[in-house]
């Protein structure tokens, strides 16, 4: 069976990794940017949408965070991250999706005085307001949100008990992201204990740009439920006559400085 492109657009889908702050719409990031005095990398749609995709496509993760830098700056305001929540769920009916989460770090948007708590109601009204775009245009959808924490800021639970307390009110877990070396996820595990304390779900960002290992410390020892990327698993898979699979190091004794010992408590 073959499909073209407008059927693979309509196609039913489920997005699970997709970062708020890195799917804004060229045109809209130009026009917040002229209401701040933000001075960008190109001064129109089509060529800040190629400095864009050049960045995320350079195959340097560090290039590809900078790009962020250039969309945060433009979603410090409680209108700002309404639009550009209501248009993140606008472009994902678009594209056929019938659930997503849109992750996000509200640490980075209170700059202009936003507290976490306003900020993370900004993004829940504008996700409410593209769903009921969408709906009033016969595609049923519904976006929450995957706050996150930034991996290489001074780990505290702030983060964490923000979700839990918007856990019912639009938020659908907890995660960490950012640089990955050298920030292993057993840098938030007071985090993640409080979570599954109170039985709520988190993702974490492992084996993007990072060791085998941090996936191990992810799963074992941090109880993730999802792995965000985890593509450095790759350097774990032995290939052998009977074919292939993973390495019995990851469930043996040491996978790296990443184990920690047993009583689960990082050194």
């Amino acid at each position: 069976m073959s499909l073209d492109a407008e059927e693979l657009q309509a196609f039913p889908k489920v997005s699970l990794h997709d970062h708020l702050d890195g799917a804004l719409r060229p045109q809209t990031i130009i026009e917040l940017a002229a209401e701040i005095g933000h001075v960008l990398p190109a001064d129109n749609a089509d060529d800040l949408g190629r400095w864009f995709a050049g960045s995320a496509n350079s195959g340097s993760l560090g290039r590809y965070l900078e790009t962020f830098d250039q969309t945060i700056a433009v979603m410090q305001t409680a209108p700002s991250l309404r639009r550009v929540a209501a248009e993140f769920v606008e472009d994902l009916a678009a594209d056929g999706v019938i659930y997503g989460e849109a992750r996000w770090a509200p640490e980075q948007h209170l700059r202009a005085g936003l507290t976490a708590p306003e900020a993370v109601e900004a993004v829940r009204d504008g996700l409410a307001e593209g769903v009921a775009t969408c709906r009033a245009r016969g595609h049923e959808i519904e976006v929450q949100q995957l706050i996150t924490a930034m991996r290489q800021a001074e780990p505290t639970c702030d983060t964490a008990e923000l979700a839990l307390s918007y856990r019912h009110d639009g938020v659908a877990g907890f995660d960490i992201a950012g640089p990955e070396n050298g920030y292993p996820p057993s840098r938030f595990l007071e985090s993640f204990q409080l979570l599954r304390r109170q039985s709520a779900y988190y993702t974490i960002h492992a084996g993007e740009a990072g060791r085998c290992e941090y996936i191990w410390e992810a799963v074992q020892v941090c109880g993730a439920n999802r792995i965000g990327h985890g593509v450095a698993i790759i350097e774990d898979i032995q290939q052998d006559d009977a074919g292939g699979g993973l390495d019995r190091r990851t469930s043996d004794s040491s996978p790296g400085s990443a184990r920690l010992p047993r009583d689960g408590q990082p050194r």
